[in-house]
């Protein structure tokens, strides 16, 4: 596939990209394949074993074939990823090793093979600059590349990441779980109840089994849910942190949403972040695991993957299993 500059291709029903892309950048491999993760071809009767010189093409070839085939099924990957993620952001070295097994139908986890570096040359070799044109749509949302960006290392999640994977839970459930947009809490707090009570015209929360209210304050991310079948509110916060305003924001809300009153609980032992910049990704993970029903079985290692599965979920537009 090529596209020429500027050009504008439509990759999926949900994503747009332009940019200039240049497949295949460094098929120059000789000049750069290290030494011991492949095999270099043998000289021309360079061999002094009597048995490699009756059969000095039927040694080597192989080895070249596997070289070339493998190198080229490396790329193929990173230009289709490229293409479907405008970043190598999501890209992982597992990525790759699941490609050439199902490629192969070999395992190449112990083949030693310098999977990073190869990255590092072909990103170096592209001549595209980056896909700003690069974006995601579903519904009423879009992700452009700078939203999804948010996701890269450690950076601090935006609204519209936080409100688009919203959209993907409550699609995963079949709508039994609601999730508010992550800028209702501050409506409701500059305006009351009056200022959002149209925002659910059209969905009854009663009909629910859960609320997914997501909270931002500033720097920080934490998320309120409502248990409507047991009349619970629970509050979880990756930093050990509870905002008792924030719960009697909700509480208020709800009692004024239904005429009856509620019991606000609060859940103890949830993971907790260990810096200053995953606040959203646990919320958006606590969102997920509890929407759909799974146990709360992660920690601050698992933030890099988390981060990475979210960004190609929200390219996908689905939920992954």
């Amino acid at each position: 596939m090529e596209v020429e500059p500027s050009a504008i291709a439509c990759v999926s029903p949900s994503i747009i990209l332009c940019s200039i892309l240049h497949p295949f950048a460094l098929w120059d491999h000789q000049n750069y394949c290290k030494i011991g993760v492949w095999a270099p071809r043998p000289e021309q009767g360079s061999s002094t074993d009597p048995a490699l010189q009756t059969q000095p093409s039927q040694q080597s070839k192989p080895e070249e074939g596997i070289h070339e085939g493998i190198r080229d099924l490396i790329h193929e990957f990173l230009e289709l990823f490229y293409v479907t993620y405008g970043s190598f952001i999501p890209l992982s070295e597992t990525d790759i090793l699941e490609h050439l097994k199902n490629k192969c139908n070999t395992d190449f986890n112990d083949k030693k093979l310098n999977i990073h570096l190869e990255v590092l040359k072909y990103k170096a070799g592209l001549a595209s600059i980056p896909m700003n044109c690069f974006k995601v749509d579903y519904n009423k949302h879009t992700l452009t590349l700078e939203d999804l960006s948010t996701l890269d290392d450690q950076n601090w999640v935006n609204d519209q990441v936080i409100n688009m994977y919203g959209e993907l839970i409550m699609e995963a459930t079949e709508h039994k779980v609601h999730f508010f947009n992550s800028f209702f809490h501050r409506q409701l707090v500059a305006k009351g109840y009056e200022g959002v009570k149209r925002w659910t015209k059209k969905v009854d929360l009663f009909s629910k089994s859960l609320l997914l209210i997501p909270i931002h304050l500033e720097i920080h991310w934490s998320l309120i849910t409502v248990d409507m079948a047991n009349h619970h509110i629970h509050y979880y916060d990756s930093q050990g942190i509870v905002f008792k305003y924030t719960i009697e924001n909700i509480m208020r809300y709800i009692l004024a949403e239904a005429k009856e009153k509620k019991q606000a609980t609060y859940q103890n032992g949830i993971p907790q972040q260990k810096n200053d910049s995953d606040c959203g990704v646990f919320v958006l993970e606590y969102c997920k695991c509890l929407a759909l029903k799974e146990p709360l079985q992660f920690t601050q290692d698992d933030m890099p993957k988390v981060r990475k599965r979210i960004y190609k979920e929200l390219c996908d537009c689905k939920l992954s299993d």
